[in-house]
């Protein structure tokens, strides 16, 4: 396996194993059925939630305290004291990985780039292109081009949507 190959293959490698990582909201106990507690430990204090009583009523802001007996939630009117018992679900923002995804398109645009320059190279230096051999100016343009296409590409797709941490049986 050549070079240029080796590092598309690491390329795209690395971007699956970055696609499968787990959500940190529900990293410290994944054992946890979506109907325990728990696993609102996992919040931080000053994390925005977004709290749906079973009354229908709906309540965001950024949490304040958590206990067993319920979840205080600081809304722009005041805080908002929310009993355990009248709690039918809690969402929780997660955090946007816009640095993350610009490093991972920069390498997935890279690793395109370079497969595709490689291609191009391959061809314009057996006779199948025209004019004279070049055997490294496609992987020398299109690389950084991908690998610049792709930062811009990872830095704008939208991540750290709402996801629910509790639910109540």
């Amino acid at each position: 396996m050549n070079k240029p190959t080796r590092f598309l293959f690491f390329a795209l490698a690395l971007s699956t194993f970055a696609a499968a990582a787990e959500s940190p909201l529900r990293a410290a106990d994944p054992d946890l059925p979506i109907s325990s507690w728990d696993n609102l430990k996992n919040l931080r204090q000053g994390q925005k939630i977004r709290v749906v009583l079973s009354d229908a009523k709906s309540y965001q802001g950024e949490l304040r305290r958590l206990d067993d007996r319920g979840i205080t939630v600081q809304q722009a009117a005041g805080e908002q004291t929310l009993a355990r018992q009248d709690i039918l679900r809690v969402s929780a923002k997660a955090q946007k990985h816009r640095l993350r995804n610009a490093l991972l398109g920069t390498a997935v645009g890279a690793g395109g780039g370079l497969g595709i320059g490689a291609a191009a190279d391959h061809r314009s230096c057996t006779g199948a292109g025209f004019g004279p051999c070049f055997p490294n100016l496609g992987k020398e343009i299109l690389t950084p081009l991908g690998a610049m296409a792709g930062a811009v590409v990872g830095a704008v797709l939208p991540t750290g949507g709402w996801h629910e941490v509790y639910r109540a049986r």
